[in-house]
């Protein structure tokens, strides 16, 4: 079928983006779905920094791809006639597909699944190959799995989750990154528990998913560290007991406001200089977990004595080390009770002609989170 879709060509060297115009919407041949495979009508996809660090060559990318992984749509066809699916669910994509035998598959990890991640590096779907192309049949690449920035899609059903179909499709959109990857962090990968400390480094969509994440297991006191002020301010709305101004001395505040140090610290950011800072502000005992995505040639160094004499512990997250078919409908069960307002993160809805104007507005941090909304 022929689709419209939003198509990456070559890392762009230029901004602003609103201009340079570094995604060009483009019409593509989408093959029908194969075995273990689904077809999808997206009705609502998310902009991430994961998207902008493919744009912006932080995060390379094979080209031409079709950008988009935040997605939430309609089943709308199926490969195979055994599938758990079926047409008419409302379902959301993740960004790893799982395939469900690998080691960490089967130890409870799919976020670290060994084929997904290869089939990602190389632009293409789990069962192989790719399902895009141009009309003169070159290949496009697949983004993480998805390439949710066009009207219909296929992916592996190992991407996607059926959800409630109450839940408003561009909220739903961001459960698939934004909530997965902040809210668990803070529950699966960090296990704060109540009455613990903690301090968010970075506020946008996955730093305020993970804020929310804090104030349902009752963190307490819950900082939060951002050099714009807006977002400080929507932060200290959503329950922030602190928010600190990123450009000043904050490690310091950090220790006189919890008495030491923080009992956790969690980097969204992806700058090694803010993981050392978030490091830094932990007490002895005290746990750092990173979310943020740097370059691949950036590098951290880290006193090795701090992490046996104070057992400090310094760990990963990706994507919220979580089980997406448990933790999407059990985070949107709490979004349902009140517990994670994530409809407030929700700034601006887009047409897709606006995505070159909203990544140039998400990397001047002037957003929270972006929905291209389809009719």
């Amino acid at each position: 079928m022929r689709v419209t879709a939003a198509v990456l060509r070559h890392v762009a060297t230029a901004r602003p983006y609103d201009r340079h115009q570094p995604l060009e919407l483009t019409d593509l041949e989408l093959d029908e779905p194969g075995p273990g495979e689904v077809l999808v009508r997206v009705k609502a996809a998310g902009l991430c920094h994961s998207d902008l660090s493919t744009i912006d060559g932080n995060r390379p990318r094979p080209t031409p791809m079709a950008l988009g992984h935040e997605v939430a749509g309609e089943v709308v066809g199926l490969g195979s006639e055994d599938s758990l699916l079926r047409v008419g669910d409302h379902v959301i994509a993740t960004f790893v597909p799982s395939c469900g035998h690998c080691h960490p598959c089967r130890d409870g990890r799919p976020a670290l699944c060994e084929p997904g991640a290869v089939a990602n590096s190389l632009g293409e779907l789990l069962s192989g190959g790719v399902r895009l192309h141009e009309p003169g049949g070159g290949r496009v690449n697949h983004h993480l799995g998805v390439s949710g920035f066009s009207d219909h899609i296929v992916v592996s059903e190992r991407s996607l989750v059926a959800i409630d179909p109450g839940l408003p499709w561009e909220v739903a959109a961001l459960f698939g990154c934004a909530v997965l990857t902040g809210v668990g962090a803070v529950v699966n990968s960090a296990g704060v528990r109540m009455g613990q400390s903690l301090v968010i480094f970075g506020l946008g969509g996955v730093g305020l998913s993970a804020l929310l994440g804090a104030m349902a297991v009752g963190a307490n006191p819950i900082l939060v560290v951002d050099p714009m002020a807006g977002k400080r301010e929507l932060a200290l709305q959503l329950g922030a007991s602190h928010a600190l101004d990123a450009t000043a001395d904050v490690v310091e505040q950090i220790k006189d406001a919890t008495g030491g140090g923080a009992d956790h610290a969690l980097e969204t950011v992806g700058a090694p200089s803010v993981l050392a800072q978030a490091f830094s502000a932990t007490r002895r005992g005290g746990v750092t977990t990173t979310v943020g995505l740097p370059a691949p040639s950036a590098q951290l160094t880290v006193a090795p004595l701090t992490l046996t004499a104070e057992e400090r512990v310094l760990q990963g997250s990706y994507m919220g080390s979580s089980v997406p078919a448990i933790d999407i409908p059990r985070f949107i069960g709490l979004h349902q009770a009140g517990r994670l307002p994530v409809d407030k993160l929700l700034t601006h809805r887009l047409t897709l002609s606006e995505l070159n104007e909203g990544f140039e507005r998400l990397a001047r941090a002037e957003a929270i989170r972006q929905v291209v909304v389809f009719d």
